[in-house]
């Protein structure tokens, strides 16, 4: 049987032919849709949203401990958050097989940066796979947890965007039944106090020389022959590009396993071929270990350093030129920047927060990092994960030193990023008593990702329901007393929120709840938002004075004619959230009659 499958797809496919049990995420682009279609697998595979990638990532120890295979999977920067246990994992092995999968970005096409974590398989010395299709993804996730079992040792998956998100027909077969191994107690293993670390410690080297043998034997690493004036060795999703620019003008060593990379398979490729090109994205990490061997190659010193390593890239850095193409007038391309979307409920929040003087901003990662830009200007800097809190707790705490100081902080996330681990800073916020402004923009959902659920949504990732973790409860369990839940859309009350928080010489938390405009409502958000966006907006010509009040919320169902001077509305997009009624002088804009 033969199926189109994006890699994230493949991915899941191979996990279920594979036989694994039991897989735990953390949403992030390009990873989401991995655990998305594991979850479709509801006899065969326990799929779940974790509130991080770190407790994912345990979740999935826990089951291969237990004797499961099991998967992890998230974006780059969500292994940052996995590492700790990751590291010690490395030392432990494993029961049942377990693949973590880091899908990286290079291009950061939603990301905050550009890291290359197959340094990590390197600095936690786990062996590692990189796919450069669908097919490979289906297929190599099967070997992987192979390898896992066989050498005892937990394995990084590395997919890239482009593989995770290009289609490919992948051939498909059942799944293989594998049983859960017997647990045996063994401290000796998994208990990682000083004197047991210091024997697996010695463990992983062993087990590093013995992946060695295997890299230089395994049909993962393989070459093509045809004119060896030029050599490519490369890796993932650039095998593919590389063969676009090259074709049958050079041979390559195409690396599929690709820690501990094989030194003979590349000392024999090197001698067969006249000169070395080096492809692959980010960090030249292939490359460095060629050079270690003392085999001269071309990489860094002819490709860029960062962004993707696309045909276009590679033409131009080896040949001077790309493939010709359509010219057209770049002046009459408009800039489409990202924007909140129409009806959205944290515009109402930024468009107020936006008009305040002397405060810092901090954000978080998610929709609301939009806030930076026109026409709000409000956010002041945006870092990681759950870090908004405790950012601007820091932030509060050097301000304060300031003699007279009049400078506050207030710090924004999401309700998923407050889960994720806005929980722990919130915590430091108390217990070192700042007087910060925190708020958590509650929009009942993993917003940014594609509608993800998460413990405060009220089902789980495969539809079941759960029990609702209840933000203003929890903040309150934190130690906060000051604590406000409001309607973002009245921006009445948005403004006197924000007054009485500024006007507080210790910590409080606003909590604006309202649903993200484009999630299909739970029977619970029916009943709490009944009636919302029923009825949409519309301007009255006659009335409109031309000022731009409304324009200036950002909402894209609103433009504004320069030649008339006047405002109108399209009412496909708008939902009727109200926030331009209230910016309107005149009174020019009405709910429109259902």
């Amino acid at each position: 049987m033969k199926k189109l499958f994006t890699g994230n797809e493949a991915i899941a496919r191979g996990a279920y032919e594979a036989g694994v049990k039991y897989a735990s995420a953390y949403p992030g682009t390009p990873s989401t849709e991995i655990l998305e279609n594991m979850a479709t697998y509801k006899e065969s595979i326990l799929a779940e949203w974790a509130p991080n990638e770190k407790v994912a990532l345990e979740a999935a120890i826990g089951g291969s401990v237990a004797g499961a295979r099991t998967v992890a999977a998230m974006k780059h920067v969500g292994v940052n958050v996995a590492a700790d246990p990751l590291f010690t994992f490395a030392y432990t092995g494993v029961n049942g097989g377990m693949v973590l999968i880091t899908a990286d970005e290079p291009g950061q096409h939603s990301s905050q940066n550009e890291q290359d974590n197959r340094n990590y398989a390197k600095f936690a010395k786990i062996p590692m796979l990189e796919p450069s299709d669908s097919q490979e993804s289906k297929d190599m996730i099967k070997v992987a947890l192979e390898i896992s079992e066989a050498y005892d040792t937990p394995i990084l998956i590395r997919m890239t965007t482009r593989v995770c998100h290009s289609k490919g027909i992948v051939e498909c077969f059942d799944r293989e039944e594998v049983g859960i191994k017997e647990y045996v107690k063994d401290a000796k293993k998994y208990v990682m106090v000083p004197a047991h670390a210091k024997v697996r410690r010695i463990a992983v080297e062993e087990r590093i020389n013995k992946l060695k043998d295997f890299s230089n034997t395994t049909a993962l690493n393989y070459f093509q022959w045809y004119d060896t004036k030029i050599g490519i060795i490369t890796s993932g999703g650039t095998f593919g590009y590389a063969n676009e620019v090259f074709g049958k003008d050079a041979s390559y060593l195409k690396l599929g396993f690709t820690h501990p990379l094989p030194d003979k398979k590349i000392k024999e490729f090197a001698s067969k071929v006249d000169k070395i090109y080096v492809i692959e994205e980010n960090d030249p990490y292939i490359e460095d270990y060629i050079k270690s061997l003392g085999i001269t190659c071309h990489g860094s010193d002819v490709f860029p350093c960062c962004g993707e390593m696309t045909p276009d890239v590679i033409r131009k850095s080896v040949f001077g030129e790309m493939n010709p193409t359509i010219d057209y007038d770049e002046n009459k391309v408009i800039a489409r920047p990202p924007t909140f979307c129409a009806g959205c409920p944290h515009r109402g929040f930024f468009y107020e927060i936006g008009k305040r003087k002397n405060i810092m901003v901090s954000g978080d990662i998610g929709c609301y990092t939009l806030g930076f830009s026109d026409p709000y200007n409000a956010l002041d800097s945006s870092f990681c994960m759950g870090g908004s809190l405790s950012i601007g707790h820091g932030a509060q705490q050097v301000f304060n030193m300031k003699e007279n100081n009049k400078k506050r902080v207030v710090s924004v996330l999401g309700d998923s990023t407050f889960f994720h681990t806005g929980i722990n800073s919130l915590l430091d916020v108390v217990y070192n008593k700042s007087n910060s402004i925190n708020v958590i923009l509650d929009n009942r959902i993993t917003g940014m990702t594609g509608h993800q659920q998460n413990p405060g949504t009220g089902y789980t990732l495969q539809g079941k329901e759960t029990k609702i973790v209840e933000i203003e409860p929890l903040v309150r369990a934190c130690g906060i007393e000051n604590v406000r839940v409001i309607d973002p859309n009245n921006l009445k009350e948005v403004k006197e929120t924000l007054d009485w928080a500024l006007s507080l010489d210790e910590a409080s938390v606003i909590i604006t709840r309202w649903p993200c405009v484009l999630k299909k409502f739970s029977k619970e958000d029916k009943e709490e938002f009944k009636g919302a966006f029923m009825e949409k907006c519309s301007i009255d010509k006659e009335k409109c004075i031309g000022c731009r009040m409304c324009i200036k919320t950002g909402c894209p169902a609103l433009s504004f004619d320069k030649e008339a001077k006047k405002a109108s509305i399209n009412p496909v997009q708008c939902v009727g959230c109200e926030v331009c009624i209230q910016t309107c002088p005149v009174s020019a804009i009405a709910k429109e009659e259902k």
